[in-house]
């Protein structure tokens, strides 16, 4: 019972708080329900259109970037063996609160309620900067599924658990449906990393966007201590979440989609790979 009204509470306060930033857009609109649900699922579609066709109007910086990451990624995979031991022998500090929470957090149910509450308040009161953060969380949603669902089968990378197995995190069964090859990307983290970011971008206050990070971190932190993932899939997870929210936000900013009255603030994401730092950096 506790663990439900927390997530009720959570979700309150999430909607509460855009609401509250936005209560001028919601003046009068005698559009009917059904015209703007099915306004807002023709952006969702062209969301995830544009999103799968972004990267063929990529520019050098973008090609760059993802080079980094590359870069990095392998890098950062020589000391996940290391990573996961650490991980693992401090399971038993970390509060069960925690570990629960984040396997909570990063689940589909849990993601599709929360944001069926948030659309749902949104519609039902015309209230448009929820419903935009509805459509943004769902287009980069159906994306990044559909992306980690492929990549999961298609590297078929072994998890930490199979460890007890004589395999580690070089072991691969490429194109395998067993659920003990489905390591890479973390799907709790692309989930909670999504909606993370979504629902940041909405917000100006840098501490509130801290928090809301901060909640979207317990999933991905906890899925370490747990040993389902190792480090690279985590932040393979974040990276991929992030590159595709920033594209379809972009999107719905550049068509006018919904009312953007001033372009937010941007935190400009990047993956830092140098000689003492490896690592995702937002700027503000």
């Amino acid at each position: 019972m506790q663990k439900k009204i927390g997530i009720t509470l959570i979700m309150f306060l999430i909607v509460a708080k855009i609401n509250g930033q936005q209560n001028k857009n919601t003046t009068r609109d005698t559009t009917r329900i059904s015209q703007l649900a099915l306004y807002d699922l023709k952006q969702v579609v062209k969301g995830v259109g544009h999103a799968f066709t972004r990267p063929l109007s990529w520019k050098k910086k973008d090609y760059t970037k993802l080079g980094a990451f590359v870069v990095g990624s392998l890098a950062l995979s020589t000391i996940d063996d290391e990573a996961n031991n650490l991980f693992s022998r401090n399971e038993r500090h970390v509060p069960n609160l925690f570990i629960e929470a984040g396997t909570r957090f990063g689940k589909p149910q849990f993601y599709f309620i929360t944001n069926a509450a948030l659309y749902g308040t949104g519609l039902f009161t015309r209230n448009e900067k929820l419903r935009k953060t509805s459509v943004l969380i769902i287009a980069s949603s159906v994306t990044t599924g559909v992306i980690q669902s492929f990549a999961k089968t298609a590297i078929g990378r072994a998890r930490p658990t199979n460890t007890v197995n004589g395999l580690d995190s070089k072991d691969f069964k490429f194109w395998s449906h067993e659920a003990g090859f489905h390591s890479f990307p973390s799907g709790h983290t692309v989930l909670s990393v999504t909606m993370a970011h979504a629902v940041a971008k909405q917000f100006k206050n840098p501490w509130s966007k801290a928090g809301v990070y901060s909640l979207g971190a317990i999933a991905p932190i906890s899925r370490l201590f747990v040993g389902a993932h190792w480090l690279t899939d985590v932040t393979a997870g974040a990276f991929l979440s992030i590159v595709v929210v920033d594209a379809v936000d972009n999107f719905l900013f550049k068509t006018k989609a919904y009312n953007y009255p001033t372009r937010e603030k941007k935190i400009s994401w990047n993956f830092r790979f140098t000689g003492n730092q490896i690592g995702v950096v937002g700027h503000f």
